[in-house]
């Protein structure tokens, strides 16, 4: 399960952040999670929920923006959308679509209380 090295991770993000701006309580940890990016968000909900306790993150909420998958198309040398990986292109019907959007993560915004102000 690579969603616990994902939630660890982000714990690693979050406690770097709180020692750098020295918030005392993470209330919420915003990530962008894209729709190609493989990762089971119910199963990552789960592992960030134990890796923080303990920490100044212990019963955050978990929200998820979820980015949409985007590739190229080399026949029609455009941008077109994805639902999965490996997916045709919705005009031509090519299998020669290389995604080039929707498959990160990352740790947009966290919502913190503390010394440091409400938003890092």
């Amino acid at each position: 399960m690579h969603e616990m090295s994902l939630a660890e991770g982000i714990r690693g993000i979050v406690e770097d952040a709180a020692s750098e701006r020295g918030f005392s309580k993470v209330n919420a940890v915003v990530l962008e999670v894209g729709a190609l990016s493989s990762v089971e968000i119910e199963a990552l909900r789960f592992c960030f929920e134990a890796v923080m306790k303990g920490t100044v993150a212990e019963g955050a909420r978990m929200e998820v923006d979820t980015v949409a998958g985007v590739g190229w198309c080399m026949p029609c040398a455009r941008s077109v959308p994805i639902a999965q990986l490996y997916d045709p292109c919705p005009h031509c019907g090519s299998y020669q679509v290389q995604a080039t959007g929707g498959t990160e993560m990352r740790v947009k915004a966290l919502d913190v209380d503390g010394p440091a102000g409400a938003a890092a």
